[in-house]
């Protein structure tokens, strides 16, 4: 597990890396392409090894980095999706975390496989200190292992779903399910559905694009407020990260938690 300047979560946990979505503003693409490969026999390769299917590493492979220290590859295949299960047991015998689960990957990705899934909320049960968080682009696939008995509705679980518009991306709507939507980044106005399916969601986080993107788009207060006024009225709570402090005043600005409240 690793500590993290992601404001609403404590440390993250990637026993998956890599995605195949390719969402321009991807932030973790580029991290994995900085520090992606591998050593062997002192050469840094990594396309020879990329397997028809994700790879899986049963023990971290070795990077010898520019200073000529030798370290664990965090990224050997770059962004392609890899199963990493030497990490599998990091969150055992920690002090409880508040963890975002696999930062660095979506885990929910169609390319996923179950099993992938399987093992890593088979090692989330047997560490139940903590709080998991996670986050996709593909909240269908929640609905897919809850109708196969496979989501586990554990008060310690929380299943987000990443979005920019309530009308055209889909979200994990449930009242059996601890669920938040993370509406980052902003890219307009969020709008509410006229279902009402917003009301099953627990948790709002929301957040501007980061990086220099050429494209970027910088929110207006105005698309914040309409998100805040919803969640003021309907007793939801919010949580803004540090992307949005140039763009919203203190009257407007919330950070709240659903287990702090």
């Amino acid at each position: 597990m690793q500590k993290t300047d992601i404001e609403w979560c404590d440390v993250t946990w990637n026993p998956v890396t890599g995605c195949r979505r390719g969402c321009e503003y991807c932030y973790a693409r580029g991290i994995a392409r900085r520090f992606g490969g591998w050593t062997c026999d002192g050469v840094k390769t990594m396309e020879n090894l990329i397997k028809k299917d994700p790879p899986v590493l049963d023990k971290p492979l070795l990077i010898k980095r520019s200073s000529g220290k030798v370290e664990n590859a965090p990224f050997p295949f770059g962004f392609e999706p890899t199963l990493h299960l030497y990490r599998l047991d990091e969150p055992y015998q920690r002090k409880g975390r508040n963890i975002f689960v696999c930062s660095m990957a979506d885990l929910f990705g169609p390319w996923v496989p179950t099993e992938w899934i399987a093992e890593v909320f088979k090692a989330c049960l047997l560490s139940p200190q903590h709080r998991y968080l996670f986050l996709t682009k593909y909240p269908e696939r929640y609905l897919e292992l809850d109708a196969a008995g496979a989501l586990p509705c554990q008060e310690n679980f929380w299943y987000g779903s990443t979005a920019t518009n309530p009308e055209k991306d889909q979200m994990m709507y449930s009242d059996r399910f601890n669920t938040f939507v993370s509406i980052e980044p902003l890219l307009g106005p969020f709008g509410t559905p006229a279902t009402g399916a917003l009301d099953l969601i627990d948790w709002f986080i929301v957040g501007a694009e980061t990086g220099n993107r050429k494209g970027k788009v910088v929110p207006e207060k105005a698309w914040v407020k309409e998100i805040v006024d919803y969640c003021d009225a309907a007793g939801k709570p919010v949580f803004m990260k540090d992307s949005l402090i140039p763009i919203v005043d203190e009257s407007l600005w919330r950070r709240a938690s659903p287990w702090e409240e």
